[in-house]
């Protein structure tokens, strides 16, 4: 496995200004379709029974992280480190804007949902550069000593720049329009959700894309992407297992228990799309060789809805207490 992930990370994936300017776009698109639906009420409801919302917040900013690192380091003798850096870069991202549909599909409580994904998008302007860097610092410092390889540097300002731009005023601006236009901002809700999901898979298309082109014998292509896939599975399967079994643990009431399952195996993997393409935090010159933490970032974008709907349909199968 290690041999196929070491062609992708041998790829050198960027965009050019233009296709970058596109994508910042569709993410700020995105981000203020999600901000159409956070509301001063919501965040009170949930509030007032406020250990639901505290627990989500530890297991996505550190249990989640926490976990994926030690996966990163157990699977080092087969995975390399660039998709080890792939993977946790997703564990830093934000929780995902298809999280709510979700959260409803499995009859859980989409209030908290709604709650959990404005605050860890609010906050990703702080949380996710802090993260990435404290965790991916953490295990180049493993990886270097098991692998030998030089100490990677990841540029907080930069990235947290970055993220201030593509979320922070996209969120902003959403907020203020569901404020003083809340019957535009109703019509236009659910057509923008669809809107951004579509836009977001083609971003994640146009990644995959340059993949393939790049890798030049079909078998080479499949075997590749196969094992990368089975990361992104093993590596999924954890962050759902982090929600489900972190908030059976505090005992978290049915419902509130599935929703914090989601959320936390629902990550904004096109942030992380985002921030790979700048070079102003990933300079191409010196991580030349970034197609693993590409592939790995693009994949998740699309398994975790496959893994999401199939454990919304479990939920919503199952008969519970609200």
């Amino acid at each position: 496995m290690k041999e196929q992930l070491a062609l992708l990370d041998s790829l050198n994936i960027n965009l050019g200004a233009g296709e970058m300017v596109i994508v910042n776009i569709i993410l700020a698109f995105v981000m203020f379709g999600v901000a159409l639906g956070i509301k001063v009420q919501t965040f009170k409801e949930v509030f007032k029974s406020p250990k639901s919302v505290i627990v989500g917040m530890l297991l996505q900013w550190v249990a989640l992280p926490a976990v994926t690192c030690l996966l990163a380091i157990i699977l080092n003798p087969v995975i390399t480190p660039m998709v080890a850096i792939g993977m946790l870069l997703v564990a830093s991202c934000p929780g995902g804007n298809i999280s709510n549909f979700m959260s409803s599909l499995s009859k859980g409580n989409v209030e908290l949902s709604v709650s959990m994904t404005a605050i860890t998008t609010a906050f990703a302007p702080l949380v996710t550069p802090f993260t990435f860097w404290f965790w991916g610092t953490l295990y180049c410092r493993f990886a270097a000593v098991r692998n030998d390889i030089p100490t990677l540097e990841i540029p907080f300002m930069d990235m947290l720049e970055q993220i201030l731009l593509i979320l922070g005023l996209p969120i902003i601006a959403g907020v203020l329009f569901a404020h003083y236009f809340p019957n535009a901002s109703k019509r236009i809700m659910k057509p923008a959700q669809i809107l951004s999901i579509l836009l977001f898979i083609g971003m994640v298309a146009v990644s995959l894309t340059q993949v393939l082109t790049a890798l030049e014998s079909k078998w080479t292509v499949y075997s590749s992407i196969l094992c990368a896939l089975v990361v992104v599975i093993l590596h999924n399967a954890s962050a759902l297992s982090t929600g489900y079994f972190g908030s059976g643990l505090m005992k978290l009431p049915p419902l509130d228990r599935r929703s914090l399952t989601i959320e936390v195996g629902i990550q904004n993997s096109g942030l992380g799309l985002a921030l790979l393409f700048n070079p102003a935090i990933f300079d191409p010159a010196l991580w030349n060789h970034n197609g693993g933490m590409v592939i790995i970032t693009a994949l998740w974008g699309i398994w975790h809805i496959v893994s999401g709907l199939t454990i919304s349909s479990i939920f919503r199968r199952q008969k519970t207490e609200a």
